[in-house]
Formats: structure tokens, sequence, C-alpha cells
């Protein structure tokens, strides 16, 4: 009984802590002209530490998702009115909402030893709900020991907060083994209070694995390299601290904390679209690759990147599938094939479900941003289809999408990755 009761003190003493959103509002802005869209991308540029843009200025007519303390109502009104911008409230009261979706995470749950092949049942994982990093970390220990012949876990590193960094890799080894295998990586979770991008990774390894039997044909003749969350720090803290955290959680910068990682790879690092300021949510850090995660993601992805083909980084939200550059406005020269291949893979999800997914340049539909790990991937490692796709939604939920939507968002994912994973096998 007691031990109940200090469990249930703890419990409430953590929620105490956690930052709550109390009044924040999340507003949906359009801009009609170019004296607005300027005003908005100035208040990006200079003011992204109090405002929080969930979705960046992109194009007149693009709406844009801006997150509102209640401290700085009175002149984000004023700003609407001086520009007479279209608008909507969209989300009322955020901590309102962030309440409604922790009722989405999973507690705890008891560690139980693999059994038979016969279901997933066995492991600590669901896709009804979010999972923490530690449930997520006991579910990949699970299915590599329940599958050894097809699953290798490997740690590439420590975070900045000393966590292991998991990559796991499925292949059968049996199949074709004299052939080199053409091979696909995705990671997620870059940004933390992305948590669809982990609870698909850790739905793809399971579809890859469990149900091998429906599709060996992607295991026989392809490798898989899954980094399910690559920045585990963050990840921990939006579970236990603060929902909307995005970077990871070094203090390298005065009184701020973190470094946005997906401004933090070294090419053309630092050359737009990402903030000096560490206190703003899209710091680039000091240097490239200064953080533990980047670079433990560098080094793993270099030693497989000369038989990797396509990389997909999974990310939320607005559903859109972007290829490079980030950096520039510029087109890769083989642009029309990484068009083609990620319209593909859109049209079959789009067929099956009936999702939209736009596809385009980083910077052709979203924004300027430098330092991405698609541009890396591409230009220095090499990988000649680098994707970052935005999952579920456009805007209804943002980043605090209910996890009745975890299933749905997955199964539809699958679809498109079908279409790369034939497509990747037959590239010579």
């Amino acid at each position: 009984m007691k031990v109940l009761l200090l469990l249930a003190l703890l419990a409430v003493s953590a929620l105490a802590a956690q930052k709550r959103y109390d009044g924040y509002k999340v507003i949906q802005v359009k801009p009609k002209n170019v004296a607005s869209f300027n005003a908005l991308t100035k208040l990006y540029e200079r003011q992204n530490s109090i405002y929080d843009f969930w979705t960046e200025p992109r194009s007149l007519d693009e709406p844009i998702d801006i997150m509102v303390p209640p401290t700085h109502a009175k002149e984000f009104e004023k700003i609407l009115r001086t520009y007479n911008l279209e608008h909507r409230v969209k989300i009322q009261d955020v901590q309102s909402a962030i309440d409604v979706s922790r009722k989405d995470q999973a507690s705890p749950t008891n560690v139980k030893d693999p059994r038979s092949r016969s279901g997933s049942s066995r492991y600590v994982v669901n896709w009804t709900e979010y999972h923490d990093y530690t449930t997520i970390s006991v579910f990949l220990a699970q299915i590599a020991q329940a599958h050894p012949d097809i699953v290798t876990l490997k740690t590439i590193g420590k975070t900045h907060e000393n966590r292991e960094m998991y990559m796991v890799k499925i292949s059968n080894t049996q199949a074709n083994s004299n052939v080199t295998k053409n091979a696909i990586l995705v990671d997620g979770g870059i940004h933390a209070r992305e948590w669809i991008a982990p609870a698909f990774n850790t739905w793809l390894i399971n579809e890859l694995v469990e149900n091998y039997a429906a599709h060996p044909e992607y295991l026989d003749n392809l490798d898989w390299y899954i980094l399910p969350v690559m920045n585990p720090d963050g990840y921990v803290y939006s579970f236990a601290d603060d929902r909307l955290w995005r970077k990871n959680r070094n203090p390298v910068n005065g009184p701020c904390v973190g470094i946005d990682l997906n401004r933090n790879f070294g090419f053309h690092w630092n050359e737009g679209g990402a903030a000096g300021n560490g206190c703003d949510d899209t710091y680039h850090g000091p240097t490239a690759f200064s953080e533990d995660e980047s670079a433990n993601a560098r080094d793993a992805i270099l030693s497989i990147a000369e038989r990797t083909q396509v990389y997909l980084s999974y990310h939320s939200y607005s559903q859109v599938w972007l290829t490079p550059w980030g950096y520039t406005v510029d087109l890769p020269e083989d642009y029309p094939l990484l068009f083609d291949l990620a319209q593909n893979a859109v049209n079959n999800l789009t067929a099956v479900y009936g999702t939209q997914y736009a596809v385009g340049s980083t910077t052709g539909l979203l924004y300027v941003a430098s330092g991405g790990s698609i541009d890396w991937i591409k230009g220095e490692a090499g990988i000649p289809y680098a994707y970052t796709v935005e999952l579920r939604d456009t805007g209804d939920f943002g980043f605090l999408l209910p996890a009745d939507q975890i299933l749905p968002n997955n199964l539809e994912m699958w679809e498109a990755v079908k279409v790369i994973a034939e497509y990747t096998m037959n590239i010579v």
C-alpha cells in the first residue's frame, strides 16, 4: 500500500513539473499579400523564441500555424489587424489539448520474455498508444531476441544525456547471401515532439519482421537500417517535462537548452533557415556535427552509405514528401528521378486510402532550411534517393495527433514504402 501511495505521489509530482501551456492558442494565419507575408516572415525570423511557428512561412495563400502565448496575445492581435490577416483559432487552449493527448501515452508495461512468432502481443509496444523511449528500447531488444536470424540491434553511440542510440538492421541473411543487397535507411524522431514518427518506425520494424511471410522479397532482396528515434533525450523530455519540446537537451548557449539536430548536419551548414540564437527552436549549434546525436548518426550512416539507395526521414506534420535541397532553391540534377519515385509512392498511398500528400523540394514546398539531414545524406553521404516525409496531419491536431490516428497513418504510409522497396530492389 505504501509503495502504491509513493508511486501515486511521484506521478502527481511529475505532472506538476511539466511545462504548461494554459492560455496558449494555435492560430492559423493566411497571408494575402507580400506585405503581410513579409511581416510574418520577420516575426518568424526575429521572435521565434516567443511565437512557436508550428508551420513556417512558405508562400502567399499558404496557411501558417502559430502558437501564441497569452503574454503576447494583444501584440499578436495588433499584427492581425494591422495587416488585415485572414485567421482562425485552431486550438483554443493548448494545455487542454495536451491534457487530452496525455491519455494517449501508454502506461509502463511489465516486460515479458518473447514467446512464439504467432503475433506481436508478446512485445511491450502496440500501435494504439504512444510509447516512451524505455519501452521502445525494450521492444527493439525483444524483437531482436525473438528473430536473431533477421534482426540485428546495434548501439551507434550515446546521447548528450548518456542514453543509447539504436540502429536496427533487418535482413534475411540466408537469402541471396552471395549478392550485395541494396539498402534502405529509415529514421525519425529527430524533433522530439513529433511522436508519430517513432510510432511509424517501430510499426515498420514489426511489419517487416513479423509479417515476413507476406512479403519475403523485401528482406530477401534488401537490407533495412532503421534509426527509430534520432533524438532520445528530447523525446524523453517531451514525455516527462514539455510535450512540445523540439531540440536535443544540450545546454550549450547560456540559459537556453538544445540544438535543432536537423540544422546541425554538415552540408552547407548555417547557410539560411537556421537560427544563431540558442533560445530559438531552429538553433543550428556552434558548429556542424557539434552534437553527439548528429555525429553518431553521421558515422553510422557513412558505414553503410555505399550500398544504401534510399533514405526516408520521418517527421510531422503537413503530409508532404520532400526532396533536397533545403539550403537553396536550386534542384538536384536528378530531381526528375527523385520526384517520380516519390510521386509513385504517394499515388499508391492515395489510391488505397485516399489521403493526399504533396511532393516537391524542401524549398519549393516549405522553406529554406540548411543543415538538414536530407541535404547531407544526398550531398555528402552520396545516397541518391533522399527524402523527408512529413506525416499526418494537415493541422487540425498538429503535433498533438491523437493515438487513434497512429494505425491509419502507418497503414497508408506502408503503401508508399512498398513502392519504394520494390523500386530499390531493382536498382543496379
